[in-house]
């Protein structure tokens, strides 16, 4: 388990990085309403959900809505049901700790355990069981240090929930910077801003993941081509 966790453990500080400075804005945005330590604590642990964290603040401070909780969570988590259903194949024989990688699969991890390759001789539920673990671990580390800091400390956290739009660009551009072929980025953002001037901005979410699905999946036998063609280079 230890040689697993050294060579899980360097992978993942990209994520310590940004799950750290995000889970504390989500502890103090959460602070700010009101919470302790221990909601923000309770919610990272069971819910760990990022964005969803973020709105579920939201939800909070308003007379509860049932039906908007849920349709707004279903929005916001929706890319989830799409790129989940590419780690079918790659989640097949990790044993016990399938549960655990299917709910700890956020945006960050996906990209994780897609672009690292398990080492020879390691246990591939294990990998990538330690994987998911440590990225929620800083989550976690994030968020009850931004809510223990904002219950001593009093800040104007106006325009702090914009850091999940931030970290999604820094994603966007990093995968855009790193890759050959564009077509795949260029599908997304067509698909988005002809939903968006289509639906509106409240109901544009779900439609888009569906279009994009669509979309890719037309495409797939030409981009597999290119793939294939940029790894034999």
């Amino acid at each position: 388990m230890l040689q697993v966790f050294r060579a899980a453990a360097p992978r993942t500080v990209p994520v310590l990085a940004g799950y750290m400075f995000l889970g504390i804005a989500f502890g103090l945005l959460l602070s700010s309403k009101g919470y302790g330590w221990s909601v923000a604590l309770l919610m990272s642990l069971f819910i760990y959900a990022g964005s969803g964290q973020f709105v579920a603040v939201g939800l909070m401070t308003v007379p509860l809505d049932i039906g908007m909780a849920v349709l707004l969570t279903l929005l916001v988590n929706a890319r989830h049901l799409f790129y989940g259903l590419s780690m079918l194949e790659r989640f097949q024989g990790t044993g016990k700790w399938k549960p655990y990688l299917v709910f700890a699969m956020t945006d960050e991890t996906y990209s994780l355990i897609c672009s690292t390759k398990v080492p020879k001789g390691m246990n591939k539920g294990t990998f990538y069981g330690i994987i998911s673990m440590l990225d929620h671990s800083y989550w976690i580390a994030g968020s009850l240090c931004g809510a223990i800091f904002g219950s001593l400390v009093s800040l104007d956290l106006k325009g702090i929930d914009f850091v999940m739009t931030a970290l999604f660009i820094v994603i966007f551009v990093e995968q855009w910077e790193e890759s050959k072929d564009h077509t795949a980025a260029l599908t997304g953002v067509f698909v988005t801003v002809l939903f968006l001037l289509l639906v509106g901005r409240q109901w544009f979410l779900l439609p888009s993941m569906g279009g994009i699905l669509c979309m890719l999946t037309l495409l797939r036998s030409r981009l597999e081509v290119k793939y294939h063609d940029l790894v034999t280079e």
